[in-house]
């Protein structure tokens, strides 16, 4: 059974979706590739059969996995995110001690985080080093580099 994640309600529809679509138009359509591959001939000797077999296989798996996911999702409401402390939907301003470079970074699931818009997971190294923190505090991030330490200078929603 997966563990409850948290994710905000954009995810949570386009998780649904991608399952409905899998449930349905994904399964109908490997119904129809096995069902060519066994108009072609012999099952025994069959390449094609068998590699749309194991095709619907993994779509089961992935299908399978998806409702373990949508079954154990709760939707975070951003109006109720604690800003006295880093948590997940946080938006945190950090400054490096070692250079003084400010970033801001917005606390995500792995299925949301995306570096580039600035949204980093709570379960990344960077963002279990900012869990929990509070404003003014110091976390202290583990990299392949060494230790890296921010300030916390401010935590918004």
């Amino acid at each position: 059974m997966a563990k409850v994640q948290y994710y905000t309600q954009e995810i949570v529809d386009k998780l649904r979706a991608e399952l409905q679509y899998l449930k349905f138009q994904g399964r109908s359509d490997m119904a129809k590739q096995i069902a060519e591959a066994r108009d072609k001939g012999d099952l025994s000797e069959n390449a094609e059969y068998d590699a749309a077999k194991d095709a619907q296989g993994l779509l089961e798996l992935k299908i399978s996995k998806l409702e373990d996911v949508v079954a154990n999702a709760r939707v975070l409401d951003e109006s109720t995110v604690d800003t006295s402390k880093v948590s997940i939907l946080s938006k945190v301003k950090i400054k490096n001690k070692k250079n003084g470079m400010e970033v801001t970074y917005t606390i995500v699931s792995e299925e949301e985080a995306d570096l580039k818009a600035g949204k980093i997971s709570h379960s990344s190294p960077f963002g279990k080093g900012l869990m929990g923190k509070k404003l003014g505090e110091t976390a202290q991030v583990v990299a392949p580099a060494g230790t890296l330490e921010f300030e916390i200078m401010d935590i918004s929603r």
